[in-house]
């Protein structure tokens, strides 16, 4: 599903906002002994684990279908939590062990983050290179901008230095070099149902109901989103128009080349026919399958129309490459503007 301009600058805030607390912001100090710590540490790790499993299929997707984006980055793996982002910002501070308000929130399986083994959740960090996120100016709760701006310093020094080292309360640190990743971020919103794309990110929502699914079938969704990203589909729409005739050839080529993202990603291809298969028939009304979509029955025959030509691909070249032999629904270059002299 693409994200409407509408609602984009809500999108980024709710995504990097934390797991509700049972406090909407912080109490009187008298009553801070009277907070059910044990709960609101529970609410946490609720949401930690399902930002977990988000980043780990994403990090196996931008990593294995690296040699065909248009646009690769250098990345390490690793979230980061700010304080200032939760409801209540004392009460997490408390709920997790934290003096300051920068934490490890997730080192995605595989990624240099993780490879590290300097990242445990929760782990306090005071510096990012040379700079403290700690002392940038605190916004009121459920303030997203710092941890944006920690994300972007963290991209910046790896893209300017090749890694970055990573200080802790106790004073170590971690230097950690990045690779090559298609350049998408995966936010985990704190509450929602639905999943989008936005060009530069994937944000679903924690009640989704595919995070309950086994995790090949889970990253069907995800690299449908994803797919939106890497075939450059809001740059297009942009171009083009958004009518709904545009809307479902993209939704149809995101559908189709799901199940090559999944390959490289070293996941069965064929679970996204599965995906689609107990999706539609579990929710033929809902996110999904808006009329702007062909029905599901149908986007699970498109899709398995793919695997045959990818298991040949797979075959004769070791990969799925779907730079070169993924059939386009659209033309990618559709409404950019004619070089002079052309």
């Amino acid at each position: 599903m693409r994200a409407s301009r509408g609602v984009a600058g809500w999108l980024i805030g709710a995504a990097l906002l934390a797991a509700p607390l049972s406090a909407q912001s912080d109490p009187p100090r008298s009553d801070l002994a009277a907070i059910d710590y044990a709960a609101e540490r529970a609410a946490i790790a609720h949401y930690q684990d399902a930002d977990q499993r988000l980043q780990d299929v994403g990090w196996q997707l931008v990593r294995g279908n690296a040699g065909f984006c248009p646009r690769v980055v250098p990345a390490i793996g690793l979230q980061l939590q700010d304080m200032a982002s939760y409801g209540a910002p004392a009460i997490a501070r408390t709920a997790i062990g934290l003096t300051g308000d920068f934490a490890v929130q997730t080192a995605a399986r595989g990624s240099p983050a993780a490879q590290a083994g300097a990242f445990a959740r929760n782990r306090e960090i005071t510096r990012l290179e040379k700079l403290d996120p700690n002392q940038w100016p605190e916004g009121k709760a459920m303030d997203w901008q710092r941890l944006v701006w920690a994300h972007d310093h963290i991209d910046a020094m790896l893209t300017e230095h090749g890694g970055i080292a990573i200080g802790f309360a106790d004073g170590s640190e971690a230097r950690v070099q990045p690779v090559e990743v298609c350049a998408t971020r995966f936010e985990l919103m704190g509450e929602g149902k639905t999943a989008v794309a936005d060009g530069a990110r994937v944000v679903i929502g924690i009640d989704f109901p595919a995070f309950v699914y086994e995790e090949a079938v889970f990253a069907g969704v995800v690299a449908h989103e994803l797919a939106h990203n890497v075939l450059g589909h809001d740059a297009w729409l942009d171009r083009n128009g958004r009518s709904r005739r545009h809307v479902r050839r993209i939704e149809r080529e995101a559908d189709r080349l799901i199940p090559w993202l999944l390959a490289n990603a070293g996941y069965d291809p064929a679970a996204a026919v599965t995906f689609m298969t107990r999706w539609g028939s579990q929710h033929a009304a809902g996110f999904l399958m808006v009329r702007k979509h062909d029905g599901w029955d149908e986007r699970a025959a498109f899709i398995a129309a793919e695997l045959p030509i990818i298991a040949e691909a797979m075959a004769r070249e070791g990969r799925a490459d779907w730079a070169s032999h993924f059939r386009r629904e659209i033309d990618p270059s559709g409404g950019l503007a004619a070089k002079p002299g052309k």
